[in-house]
């Protein structure tokens, strides 16, 4: 499967599917739940993508996308501590259900598809351009103007910068879309497992600082309101289940990572608009520009939010 993120001159490796021996620690209950959550996170970013070829169709109609899912939901209630909250605990037991619902769509109607029936369906959900009643892009939620996408915009691409990563030209979506961001949480939970085996408890604590603060700023805030747009925009079928299954695995996220985000209500998505001197406003973003990333960043001001930062700070060079 294709991959939304890569390493940058200084970075480390994303998207590690290929998992390396890693003891001593192989077995400590640790890696073992940050290896299942960085999986369960993969398999939602897949999902998202869209279907450039036959390979994600062939991998959910084979049935492995269910059997990895059910790997990595069985492995991580196996390690789980004991004093999680029944909330946590429930949202896993909806996964399962959710799995069992695609499941039962890839043995059925989904066993009969072709690539361009999910491509029309992947359309019909979330359109070539943004669609407004249900956008996977962070950015179109909570900012009523444009220097507020700018800002946001601003503080996800410094995440993926503090890590060495970013987009990969051969996705071409925007570095704020749902799928990269989820495959950025994998790539920390796969860090994190690496780090707990490798490194010091200073580097662990960097990683799983990380994770939190991104779960409370970014996907814990927007998601669930995206999820239960896309559950209505969807109706039935696999991306019915697929918002479900997001759903219930951000749940679960907060409460394992003990954070509070400030998530949207339905008041708080509101596309942010320009005005031009004449009166006439359009909203921002509407168009797919594709992967370019100085374009995507200058088209929102990220650029000149992040060289201002450098500037202010004394900053120079990568990180």
């Amino acid at each position: 499967m294709a991959t939304n993120l890569k390493e940058g001159k200084n970075g480390v490796k994303s998207a590690a599917r290929s998992v390396p021996a890693i003891s001593p620690m192989k077995d400590s209950p640790a890696v073992e739940r940050a290896l299942s959550r960085s999986k369960l996170y993969l398999l939602l970013s897949w999902a998202y993508l869209y279907p450039e070829d036959d390979e994600f169709l062939d991998y959910v109609q084979s049935g492995e996308f269910v059997e990895d899912g059910r790997a990595a939901l069985e492995s991580l209630r196996s390690v789980l501590d004991s004093d999680l909250s029944e909330d946590a605990m429930e949202s896993l037991d909806k996964i399962e259900a959710h799995l069992s619902e695609i499941e039962h769509w890839s043995s059925s109607e989904g066993i009969n598809w072709k690539v361009q029936d999910l491509r029309d369906e992947h359309r019909r959900v979330f359109s070539n351009v943004i669609a407004l009643d249900c956008p996977p892009y962070e950015t179109l939620f909570g900012n009523d103007h444009v220097f507020g996408q700018s800002y946001v915009m601003g503080d996800i691409s410094g995440f993926y910068t503090a890590f060495g990563l970013q987009l990969s030209q051969d996705i071409h979506e925007r570095l704020d879309h749902l799928a990269v961001e989820l495959e950025f949480l994998h790539f920390l939970a796969y860090k994190e497992s690496y780090a707990l085996c490798h490194d010091g408890k200073e580097k662990i604590k960097t990683v799983i600082d990380a994770e939190k603060k991104f779960v409370k700023e970014h996907v814990g805030r927007w998601v669930p309101l995206f999820a239960g747009m896309l559950k209505i925009k969807a109706d039935y079928g696999f991306y019915k289940s697929i918002a479900d299954f997001t759903s219930a695995w951000v749940n679960f996220e907060i409460h394992f990572l003990a954070v509070s985000p400030q998530p949207y209500s339905e008041t708080d998505y509101r596309p942010a608009n320009f005005v031009n001197p004449e009166g006439q406003s359009f909203e921002c973003g509407a168009q797919d520009k594709g992967n370019e990333l100085s374009l995507l960043m200058n088209e929102v001001g990220a650029q000149e939010f992040l060289d201002k930062g450098k500037q202010d700070s004394g900053q120079s060079g990568t990180a």
